[in-house]
């Protein structure tokens, strides 16, 4: 921290006359009659507020002579170069009675705590002085952040007594919302979190970080350290807080099991403050009917339970002593000007929501976020976390205790579907799904009978991206149970969420590529765990259908899977993922001997991108452009060289059993042929004789032969056979065009697709 040492004993500026004079100015100006003087936290900032009408009315000789008493007690305190001595010092006693009056009745201005900070935790006072200078730091305002940090410098010294240390934390926690900004705060964080190893400051420690935690500030070795104090000193409530708040932001780094219910993990004993705060900012304020929803002050930020860190983030705070003008007089957009909350019911457009984004007062009733667009966009637009983890906490609740079926309590089977339904359609508003309902449904998926089906399906769909091992217990394996149980409807609506949730990872992982060298970025491993992460999808979906496909062959059924298939084919193109999986050959084999035309020329156009991603990867990998292309193997090339050869065989050169080299392929020895008895079985599957594409071969004999004659399909060859070709092509099959041009090497394909097109038309004409 650039300008601040910890544990420095320089405590007075440079030049102690400039100082004076700047701090004596400002006292006066703040005990004014009728005014108060608030540090806007800008240099040279500030603004006159009115005092209580009790205040007003004190003579000018009062205002002067409390003026001149606080100027002289911190004139005495800053000024201070020795431990002060306490028994019959009467000084002292002046000046800590003088501070206590002035604090506790009208509170202190801003300037005031830097001095009276320091010299408490400085270990120059008795622990009796120290406690009673500490127990009058009442704000009349704010308490500015450099203050504190200084304070906390000296804390970090450990000069100061251990009582103090514990009394100066829980100050600290009580005036956390009244303190000006918290930026250099959260750079304390990793000094605050070495204090947890002092046993007595440990659960105050916990409690200052359960309030200063982000997201980025949970880290594996800080969730390793909690655990280990926890298996030593058992499981204490403040470790226990701090454990789960950690499990909220980051749950694959807290392996270890917490309580559900939220229960009180910090105590609240700080009662003498809060009277003080409460009475300082009605006096300051000049209304003791003030609005209850601005109460932040008597009730300061203190998290008896979880539930209580999101609502926190959601309250206003208020850091200064403006006499409340009445609303009336104001318009509403003066209003959000000040510190006041926007109520969400007065949102009526998405710039309004803008302007007011910063002030916006989350509704208590969580449900109403998602059925609103505003609020939703509101948590789609703020980067903090809070208003989302709040959302998430509610949302954990009311899953568990109202749409739960398996825990045994009986339910509105109406109310769950429209709720499900409700949070199905805020994630896909949001285009990301809700933590809560992943861990909803791996809890209800191995007690899954079938109920809520649509609803849980769109649920899977929206499973975030895993970052733990265990997805294959938690969702593979029920999911896999539930699938081969199913009718072929239940299995395609299977494979279509598991298609859609696999886009979404992809989707989410193009855009942060977008933005970022994957290659050179910090998040390197977290690529590696997306394509860990992704491949054991494809595979769990390619085991599952190859095992369908084999107990009973289903058109709709195989057509979901090449859907399926069809991202999967792109996904180093149009997702910049570098990883390759090819459909297995239970798939592959189904799809190219298929008697539907429309699954043959799907399989084609799936191949036809396999290969458009594997020669670039394969040039991307030459290049060494991309170190991620290793993912994708040489087995990788092989299996697809034999699927290719394969389908080449069968579509085009009418080798369907002898060239294809795959282990679990169509080959047969030319004895088993001959034992077969079928006359030119080698054609059998070529683009004439296909089953899928006799169909079509018929009807092109028929419009190209007017007169009646026995039509053979051996007639389609030579010229017939290009002419035939541009025939399917016209009739939508665009994936067989697609696979032959990139796979087939035809001499003068030019030349001949022109001489098909004339011919063809030629056909067309003298039919006519």
């Amino acid at each position: 921290m650039e300008g601040l040492k910890l544990g420095s004993s320089k405590r007075s500026s440079s030049n102690p006359e400039r100082r004076r004079t700047g701090g004596q100015r400002d006292l006066t100006t703040w005990l004014e009659t009728g005014k108060v003087t608030v540090a806007d936290g800008r240099e040279g900032g500030g603004a006159s507020r009115h005092l209580s009408h009790q205040d007003q009315h004190k003579s000018p000789h009062q205002a002067v002579s409390e003026q001149h008493q606080l100027e002289e007690a911190l004139l005495y305190f800053e000024n201070a170069k020795e431990r002060i001595p306490f028994r019959g010092n009467e000084k002292l006693m002046k000046h800590l009675s003088n501070v206590e009056k002035i604090g506790l009745f009208r509170g202190l201005p801003p300037t005031a705590f830097d001095v009276l900070l320091n010299v408490a935790l400085s270990g120059m006072l008795a622990d009796t002085a120290s406690t009673r200078l500490l127990k009058c730091l009442i704000p009349a305002t704010n308490v500015p952040e450099s203050a504190v940090v200084k304070a906390v410098s000296w804390f970090c010294t450990c000069k100061s007594s251990a009582s103090t240390q514990v009394l100066f934390l829980r100050w600290l926690i009580t005036m956390f919302d009244l303190i000006q900004s918290k930026e250099q705060l959260h750079a304390l964080y990793g000094m605050f979190f070495f204090f947890l190893q002092d046993d007595r400051l440990s659960p105050f420690i916990c409690h200052l970080l359960y309030l200063l935690t982000r997201k980025e500030s949970v880290k594996p070795f800080r969730v390793r350290k909690l655990i280990e104090m926890q298996s030593k000193m058992g499981a204490l409530p403040h470790l226990q807080g701090l454990l789960s708040l950690y499990k909220i932001y980051c749950p694959q780094l807290v392996s270890i099991s917490l309580p559900n219910k939220a229960k009180n993990y910090f105590k609240n004993a700080d009662h003498h403050w809060k009277v003080h705060l409460r009475s300082v900012k009605h006096r300051n304020m000049g209304s003791l009917g003030s609005d209850q929803r601005l109460n932040i002050v008597g009730e300061p930020h203190h998290p008896r339970s979880r539930k209580r860190k999101w609502n926190s983030n959601m309250s206003v705070t208020i850091c200064n002593s403006e006499q409340e003008v009445s609303r009336k007089e104001k318009p509403t957009w003066m209003l959000q000007e000040q510190t006041e909350a926007f109520p969400v019911e007065q949102l009526q457009s998405f710039s309004q929501l803008l302007q007011n984004i910063h002030n916006l007062e989350f509704p208590s009733q969580m449900g109403s976020v998602l059925r609103n667009p505003m609020l939703l966009h509101y948590i789609n637009c703020v980067k903090d976390d809070s208003a989302l983890l709040r959302l998430n906490y509610w949302m954990a609740q009311v899953l568990h205790d109202d749409c739960a079926w398996y825990t045994g309590k009986k339910h509105n089977e109406a109310e769950v579907k429209a709720f499900l339904d409700t949070i199905s359609n805020a994630q896909q508003f949001l285009q990301e799904g809700f933590s809560n309902c992943e861990e909803f449904v791996y809890k209800c998926l191995p007690h899954w009978n079938g109920c809520y089906r649509l609803q849980i399906l769109k649920l899977i769909k929206w499973i975030p991206l895993p970052s733990f091992s265990e997805m294959e217990s938690l969702l593979y394996e029920p999911l896999g149970q539930h699938f081969f149980l199913s009718s072929v409807y239940f299995q395609c609506s299977i494979i279509e969420s598991l298609k859609e949730m696999l886009q979404h990872w992809l989707i989410w992982h193009a855009v942060y590529a977008a933005k970022t060298n994957t290659s050179d970025s910090p998040t390197y491993d977290t690529l590696s765990g997306l394509v860990t992460a992704v491949a054991e999808l494809i595979r769990f979906v390619g085991r599952i259908s190859t095992f369908a496909l084999h107990m009973e062959y289903n058109t709709l059924l195989l057509h979901f899977i090449l859907d399926f298939y069809e991202t999967v084919c792109d996904m180093f193109l149009k997702f910049a993922l570098p990883l390759v999986i090819l459909p297995p050959a239970g798939v592959f084999y189904p799809a190219l001997l298929s008697m539907e035309c429309v699954s043959l020329n799907q399989l084609c156009y799936i191949m036809y991108r396999y290969r458009a991603n594997l020669v670039a990867a394969k040039g991307n990998e030459l290049n060494k452009k991309d170190k991620m292309c290793l993912n994708i193997s040489s087995q990788t090339f092989q299996e697809y060289n034999q699927y290719v050869s394969a389908m080449v065989g069968c579509l085009w050169t009418s080798n369907a059993f002898q060239q294809d080299t795959h282990p679990q392929g169509i080959f047969l020895p030319a004895d088993v042929l001959e034992r077969t008895g079928v006359l030119k079985c080698r054609n059998s599957f070529n683009i004439v004789h296909h089953p899928a594409l006799m169909g079509h071969a018929l009807l092109f004999l028929q419009q190209g032969f007017k007169q009646p004659k026995t039509l053979s399909l051996s007639l389609i060859k030579g010229k017939l056979w290009n002419w035939y070709l541009e025939y399917l092509y016209m009739q939508g099959m665009q994936g067989l065009k697609l696979f032959i041009e990139s796979s087939v090497n035809r001499v003068s394909t030019i030349s001949q697709t022109q001489a098909a097109s004339e011919g063809l038309r030629s056909l067309h004409h003298s039919q006519k």
